[in-house]
This record gives structure tokens, C-alpha cells and sequence, in this order.
């Protein structure tokens, strides 16, 4: 049922939402040199790695590290703004029509996050497809503390259902967390 709803929610959204992740791409492309989507690997479902699509909301040329890991100086000016109200995952819904991310789930991580793909692994995490939101993110819980995001998300595992998940999405919809922090 999970992936059913996934997939319908993902398809009908890119068809309603189609225009203005084109808008954005040009945006950030009339803002800043670079592209307008940004593709980066992540670790998913069974360890297995896929590439992530997002809109780019850092200047070209910023090292390949986790959100926390970066400075604040690498987020471009419309950027800043479309985390804040966390546009720049929309493309993400390609990745969850493909069925290689879910829209509730563990955030996917980057392959060279060891500590976090341990815990994970530990807690069964990857028995799970990532997600474009989850429970952790909700929380303010972002991956620069790997332990406690690991079990974070393994509770969610431990508990999942199809109206935690709806709760999850309307949480996220209208504003709760903060996303990842960036290095000042």
C-alpha cells in the first residue's frame, strides 16, 4: 500500500508541480553559474546506491559533504530561501516514481557518512526506502548527530503506518523542522 501511495502521490505532483521545478531550475540557473538540478549519490534501500535528484541550491564547486559539513558562505541566495521552505526537494519526486526513495523514511545519506550507515545498519534501517521527509527531520534531528538520527529512524521503522506517515507529511508540509544545519 505504501508504495502504491507513493507512487500516486509522486505522479500526481510532478504533473501539478511540473512548471514550477522548471521554474526553479531556470531561477537558480539565471542566479548562479551551474545547474538548476543537482544529482548526488546517496546510500538507500539495502545499502544499494542511487542518485538523489534535488534543485542545486549551493554555488558550483562545493565539495561533495554532508549539509552540515558545509559553510553557510557555499548556500547561494535563492538557496537559503528554497531550504527554508524546503523547495529544493522537490525533484525528489522523480526519485520516488522510480521507487527508490519513499515520501516518509530515513533521509538518505551520503556513502562516505560511515558512522551514520553503521548505526543504521545495526538498527535495520536499510530495511527501509529512504524518504524526502521522516520522522527525524520533523524532529529538528539532522545528520550531524548519527546515533541519535539512527535511532530516530529506527523507531520509525519499528512503528510505521499509513497515518504517521500522512501526519508526518502534513507536519513537514507546514513548516516542522529545520533541515539539515550548515557549518557557520
Amino acid at each position: 500500500m505504501k508504495r502504491l501511495f507513493d507512487f500516486a502521490v509522486s505522479a500526481a505532483a510532478l504533473v501539478v508541480l511540473g512548471w514550477l521545478i522548471l521554474a526553479l531550475v531556470v531561477l537558480i540557473r539565471l542566479t548562479s553559474p551551474g545547474p538548476g538540478l543537482f544529482l548526488q549519490e546517496r546510500v538507500g534501500r539495502g545499502r544499494k546506491i542511487f542518485r538523489c535528484c534535488k534543485l542545486r541550491t549551493m554555488a558550483e564547486g562545493t565539495p561533495h559533504v554532508a549539509t552540515h559539513h558545509a559553510t553557510a558562505a557555499s548556500i547561494t541566495g535563492l538557496g537559503r530561501r528554497l531550504r527554508r521552505v524546503k523547495l529544493d526537494e522537490l525533484p525528489q519526486l522523480w526519485n520516488v516514481l522510480k521507487g527508490e526513495m519513499s515520501l516518509v523514511g530515513p533521509r538518505p545519506c551520503l556513502p562516505v557518512q560511515a558512522e551514520l550507515i553503521a548505526a543504521r545498519e545495526r538498527r535495520g534501517v536499510f530495511a527501509l526506502r529512504p524518504g524526502i521527509t521522516g520522522r527525524a527531520q520533523v524532529m529538528g534531528v539532522d545528520m550531524s548527530d548519527p546515533e541519535r538520527l539512527a535511532q530516530i529512524d529506527a523507531e520509525y521503522a519499528a512503528s510505521q503506518s499509513f497515518f504517521g506517515d500522512l501526519k508526518l507529511l502534513a507536519q513537514t508540509f507546514f513548516g516542522a523542522g529545520r533541515g539539515d544545519r550548515v557549518a557557520l
